[in-house]
């Protein structure tokens, strides 16, 4: 996916909605994870009827955050899936002009935390299987800072650069065929404002 765009930027109020619907983004998080999938292979993935999966992959294909991708393999009734981009963006600012693109901002940011946090909850319930070296290499921080707002910015511009340039050593390994050892691993960071 060397030619897609790093991320595309949701900016209307449908293709929120789209994503943020719970069975929506596990499909996309665990096409972003596989690359490329049928619905066969996703809907065994989340534990869905085939229908039903296949039914949400072409409403994440209607707005654009997934497409067709090529075949895999050779039974030509298998529909390949793979993300448009490599990510998504959504930003606060392209749904504050209006109280109704607000909310639904909101609340797409509330399903996306709670995902994120089941995920965190499933590897600390997992975490004895893990063994010690993922054991130590897993972090849970908190920093609590005082910035401005352009501190802010800038942090979370470091960050996301940071963790872009281990993403792409990852699938440049993997592309090598350097696969010993590798995991799916989940970086969540938030970097917001608090009065106490």
């Amino acid at each position: 996916m060397a030619d897609r765009k790093r991320d595309s930027r949701i900016k209307d109020v449908g293709t929120l909605k789209a994503i943020a619907h719970p069975l929506r983004m596990q499909l996309y998080r665990a096409l972003t994870i596989a690359r490329t999938a049928t619905a066969s292979q996703l809907a065994d993935q989340v534990d869905e009827a085939v229908s039903l999966v296949s039914y949400h992959l072409r409403k994440l294909a209607e707005h654009g955050l997934i497409e067709e991708a090529a075949p895999q393999s050779a039974d030509g009734r298998e529909r390949w899936w793979q993300p448009a981009s490599d990510g998504v963006s959504i930003h606060d600012e392209d749904f504050s002009d209006a109280p109704e693109k607000a909310a639904a901002h909101t609340a797409a940011s509330r399903l996306f935390f709670e995902q994120r946090a089941d995920m965190y909850r499933r590897f600390l319930d997992e975490r004895a299987h893990w063994g010690p070296a993922w054991n130590t290499a897993s972090d849970s921080s908190e920093w609590l800072l005082k910035l401005t707002p352009q501190e802010l910015s800038e942090l979370s511009r470091r960050m996301y650069d940071l963790v872009r340039e281990y993403e792409e050593r990852g699938r440049a390994a993997v592309a090598a065929g350097d696969t010993e050892g590798r995991e799916n691993v989940a970086v969540h960071t938030y970097g917001f404002p608090f009065r106490v």
